[in-house]
């Protein structure tokens, strides 16, 4: 079988095109990237013969994914996606190197050239096996081209089955494209009589030590939720400190409780998530003064896997009480102190812990429901271009300015984004399908996989199905400040769809880093054949 991309050499032309795209989350050729994969895609024989299967579909901010479907006849059914990702991070990290960071040969070939300028665990690689470099050369363009090349080949009658090609921008920081896409893939399914077999990914394989040359296959993706505390102290001159309390002491406070904190891992058999770390903490003063920093927050990352997440809500409550408890006793104990060499008048707080929908309702009791409407709906029609954290902590700076009279306090929130975690190795048809992949693996091309349940990376796969009792995101969504104002998950269509899941991607090394490479022997020779194996084995009847 020959086509444009079935071989080694047409491959790695087409990844080479793809990385020299800049399409970094946000830019223009984010959105130029969607066009010059559709056009790429309307050149095969099949979609000239069916142009109406590829298709550029708006995310509502300007930016597209892309779909292209395969059917192998009117009547077929059996469906699989290959879902991926065309954004990439930024390249100020490349440094000397950034203009050659989307130049896949050239910046190999300066590498190559240059070795002893490289981390030592780069030139161990490279003695050993051929590397590709270059921003998006592992993650994931490798994968989307791999899909383009399946998608080819179902067009050339390679498979017995459908196939169904899902590329997506924003994977990189608010997974825009893949919740705009979830309500496309339920129309899909309607319009064209799918029924989706399984959504295979090709995210590469995070190794999770340098020198770990295992390969691993995972059967699901980890979850993520970005709770935040915001924290409101009490004004006062810095010449008296301690007749008011420091927003800065109040999260700092709060890290302490939550930075690499024990009781937020969670485990599924030998996996473990990695612990909540800290992305944001700053006090919210815009200019410098002689007064104490009185408003501050703080947000962190927080991997989940099957945990409830009305008990995750309990325990990020109970870490908030215990900080705020701390804070009080610190100052206490410190203003007694002053005291009793100054003879000044000791101080002492209460820091009370509110969630944010308590915090609305308190709102409303003191000012009303019109009131409180009004004053959100100021913040959110400032009209310009923000971030989605940084509305949703000015949301809870407003609300907080109307219960001053309940500080000292700690708001607890969510910020977006939420990935629901997501674990297919229970499926049937995972059961049956994944041991024969992993024998073919072995068996023609001496590779042996390890399962994992979870993708420890953070992908698209979490918007496939959703694994929750509805009644568990409850707190989740109250509580999240932007929620239906900016920011969703399609809750209903993502229940409706509900598709078991894989990842079989290439090797590679140091994903969002100047060192960025690719594995060639395994992605252009070995990893196309087990793709294609995979795909004929999630089509074939007899199972669930």
């Amino acid at each position: 079988m020959t086509g444009k991309w079935t071989t080694s050499e047409g491959l790695r032309r087409l990844l080479g095109e793809l990385v020299g795209v800049p399409s970094v989350t946000g830019s223009a050729a984010e959105v130029e990237l969607a066009g010059k994969i559709a056009g790429q895609l309307r050149e095969l024989p099949y979609f000239q013969a069916h142009p109406e299967q590829v298709a550029l579909h708006p995310t509502g901010d300007g930016r597209y994914f892309v779909t292209a479907l395969v059917k192998q006849s009117p009547a077929a059914r059996k469906t699989v996606v290959l879902v991926s990702h065309f954004d990439v991070v930024d390249v100020q990290d490349y440094g000397d190197y950034r203009d050659d960071a989307f130049s896949m040969e050239a910046i190999t070939e300066t590498f190559y050239a240059h070795k002893e300028r490289l981390p030592e665990p780069v030139q161990l690689d490279m003695a050993q096996r051929e590397w590709v470099f270059g921003r998006g050369s592992m993650d994931m363009k490798c994968g989307l081209a791999m899909h383009m090349a399946l998608i080819e080949r179902a067009g050339l009658g390679e498979f017995d089955g459908n196939v169904l090609l899902l590329t997506v921008p924003d994977e990189e920081v608010n997974s825009v494209g893949m919740r705009a896409a979830v309500p496309k893939l339920v129309e899909w399914a309607d319009t064209y009589g799918l029924e989706y077999q399984a959504v295979l990914n090709s995210e590469p394989m995070f190794n999770t030590e340098p020198g770990d040359d295992r390969n691993f296959i995972y059967t699901g993706s980890i979850g993520k939720v970005l709770p935040g505390f915001f924290c409101v102290g009490k004004e006062t001159h810095v010449g008296e400190p301690l007749s008011g309390l420091n927003a800065n002491l109040m999260t700092s406070t709060v890290t302490c409780e939550m930075e690499l904190a024990t009781e937020f891992y969670q485990r599924y058999g030998e996996e473990v998530t990695p612990p909540p770390t800290t992305l944001v903490q700053k006090d919210l003063k815009t200019e410098y003064n002689v007064q104490v920093s009185h408003r501050g927050v703080a947000l962190y990352n927080l991997f989940v896997l099957n945990q409830p997440l009305d008990e995750l809500m309990q325990a990020l409550r109970q870490t908030a009480e215990r900080a705020a408890q701390k804070i009080a006793d610190t100052h206490a104990a410190r203003s007694r102190a002053y005291a009793e060499v100054s003879g000044a008048e000791a101080h002492a707080f209460t820091v009370r812990v509110l969630t944010f929908a308590e915090l609305v309702e308190e709102a409303v009791r003191l000012h009303g429901q019109e009131k409180v409407d009004a004053v959100q709906a100021g913040v959110l029609g400032k009209g310009t271009a923000r971030d989605d954290r940084d509305v949703t902590i000015e949301l809870v700076d407003a609300v907080t300015a109307m219960c001053r009279e309940l500080g000292p306090m700690i708001v607890v929130f969510f910020a977006p984004p939420f990935y629901p975690a997501v674990n297919a190795s229970e499926h049937p048809r995972i059961q049956r399908v994944l041991p024969q992949v992993l024998e073919y693996a072995k068996r023609e091309h001496d590779v042996a996989f390890e399962t994992v349940h979870y993708f420890a990376g953070i992908s698209d796969l979490s918007y496939v199905g959703l694994q929750y009792p509805m009644e568990s995101l409850t707190d989740l969504v109250a509580n999240m400040p932007l929620w239906e104002r900016g920011y969703s998950l399609p809750l209903k269509e993502l229940q409706a769809l509900d598709v078991p899941v894989l990842n079989l991607g290439p090797v590679g090394r140091d994903a969002h880093k100047w060192t960025e490479r690719l594995q060639t022997e395994f992605a252009f020779e070995k990893l196309p054949a087990m793709l294609r194996k995979a795909v004929r084995l999630l089509l074939e009847d007899g199972d669930l």
